[in-house]
């Protein structure tokens, strides 16, 4: 069993086809869906899809890109849906310096207090960095020796599509977050096989960041959760062990990080 921990089926590309996506995906053995919200409203649409699909649980919170929607009123809207039974994380949340769509320092504030809503809920949370993964670090560190009881005995969050060093992910397990991979980790030119390599899987997840990042051989074309063995054999193909060891151990590491009530 498989879970996908980071697709966004909310969007339109699976407006007319949703249910065939679920359905492939769990023939593929992909069982339970994270989905990660990056607006109020999306946040909205994915608690939706949680209360009409067992298999699927919600995130929320505002994506660094997203931010033009971001005010004090959507914040607490936020934090009102995060109390539902199916949310279990704020994000996904962070900091995008490539894209540059708001000023870094107002990422890095309303980064910030994203996580400080975490802190209070006693909540994960779903980290986006893109040119920024120090950046993220050194503040989800700085939140987590502030606050030693956020998350106390388990795990804080999770730094998704990572794509920073080995001495990065392992800076980021010691304060207690995980780190996920997608589709490029398949990719030919792609170097991220070398960090799963150093770091095993004891702190790892995998993810298909639907409908983006599609894994070979279908780069290019919509991503999907049906793709995620594609993924974790990879994986597997890189540390030299069984596609079912990876599938435990990210499930494992899934269900323990969003403290998921599901059978393995």
């Amino acid at each position: 069993m498989f879970i996908d921990s980071h697709c966004h089926l909310f969007y339109e590309d699976y407006k007319n086809d949703l249910e065939a996506v679920i359905a492939r995906a769990n023939d593929a053995g992909v069982q339970y869906f994270i989905i990660p919200a990056t607006n109020h409203q999306t946040a909205v649409e994915a608690v939706r899809l949680a209360e009409r699909y067992p298999g699927m649980y919600a995130s929320v919170g505002f994506h660094p890109l997203d931010l033009k929607e971001f005010s004090e009123e959507r914040l607490q809207e936020i934090e009102e849906l995060s109390h539902h039974p199916k949310v279990v994380a704020i994000g996904e949340i962070g900091i995008d310096y490539f894209y540059d769509t708001s000023p870094r320092d107002y990422q890095k504030e309303i980064f910030s207090r994203q996580i400080g809503l975490a802190v209070k809920r006693d909540l994960p949370i779903i980290v986006h960095t893109r040119d920024s993964v120090q950046d993220a670090i050194d503040l989800v560190t700085e939140h987590a020796v502030k606050n030693p009881d956020w998350k106390k005995g388990s795990k804080r969050g999770v730094f998704h599509c990572f794509t920073g060093e080995t001495v990065q992910a392992r800076l980021l397990f010691q304060h207690g977050f995980l780190v996920s991979f997608p589709g490029p980790i398949t990719f030919k030119k792609g170097t991220m096989h070398e960090v799963v390599r150093e770091i095993g899987l004891d702190n790892v997840m995998v993810e298909t960041d639907s409908p983006y990042l599609t894994p070979v051989p279908f780069r290019g074309k919509r991503n999907e959760p049906s793709y995620i063995p594609l993924i974790a054999q990879k994986i597997a193909d890189t540390l030299n062990i069984s596609l079912q060891e990876v599938a435990e151990k990210t499930t494992r590491n899934a269900v323990a990080l969003f403290h998921l009530n599901i059978q393995q």
